[in-house]
């Protein structure tokens, strides 16, 4: 799955990366973002592009809100949306052909290892994990899904099964987001068969950083 992100990216890296307009003055980067409110949070801001307007990045909420939705509570429920399964799930199937990129320069996942470090066995210590796409450290796009709910733009991350290397890491669900390589962001806005970047079928390359072992509270899962 995909909860944590690095989103420590500015508008001068997304206008340059993306070769886009930055539609918003301020927003508040960070090296970790986690998308779960804690007690009094309500926005989880992140820069998006949209498939309505693919030459602008604004800025999305976390948390794909449908239709149906009578108030933000619904949003810690859809920060991932699984692709194999879009149009079995009533808060997305209305939003498959409203694609956009997720922009960020990482996300995180924590290794499950026993007391003596053994990733077969799952335990509370916890290895932390960046991981980028290979493209020098840049920023990079997410595919995601999105629905304008009250005049808020909301979106939920797509997540597909995991290539080896996010199977290795992510040992308990082998999940990874979907990951686009740059030249098939304009692909991923525009194709409506979104089973083509499901893996195996689309895979890229991946960098894995190791962060320090670390006993993780139960409340980030």
């Amino acid at each position: 799955m995909c909860y944590y992100v690095d989103a420590k990216l500015s508008r001068k890296e997304i206008r340059e990366v993306f070769n886009v307009e930055t539609e918003f003055t301020e927003f508040k980067s960070e090296k970790m973002l986690s998308g779960f409110r804690a007690k009094g949070t309500v926005e989880k801001p992140l820069p998006i592009i949209t498939d309505e307007n693919p030459d602008t990045a604004v800025i999305g909420d976390w948390g794909l809100l449908p239709f149906f939705s009578k108030d933000r509570t619904f949003q810690s429920k859809t920060l991932n949306a699984v692709i194999e399964e879009l149009e079995l799930k009533n808060s997305y199937k209305n939003s498959i052909n409203k694609r956009c990129l997720v922009l960020v320069n990482g996300f995180y996942e924590w290794r499950s290892l026993d007391k003596f470090g053994n990733p077969d066995s799952e335990g509370k210590v916890k290895q932390l994990h960046r991981i980028h796409l290979d493209n020098g450290d840049k920023p990079f796009a997410l595919a995601g899904i999105y629905n304008i709910w009250n005049d808020i733009i909301t979106f939920s991350i797509c997540t597909t099964k995991a290539n080896t290397l996010m199977a290795d890491v992510h040992n308990s669900k082998k999940r990874m987001p979907v990951v686009l390589n740059e030249n098939d962001h304009l692909k991923w806005l525009n194709n409506p068969d979104y089973l083509d970047f499901a893996h195996p079928k689309y895979d890229v390359k991946l960098i894995l950083e190791n962060l320090e072992p670390e006993k993780t509270p139960n409340t980030l899962f």
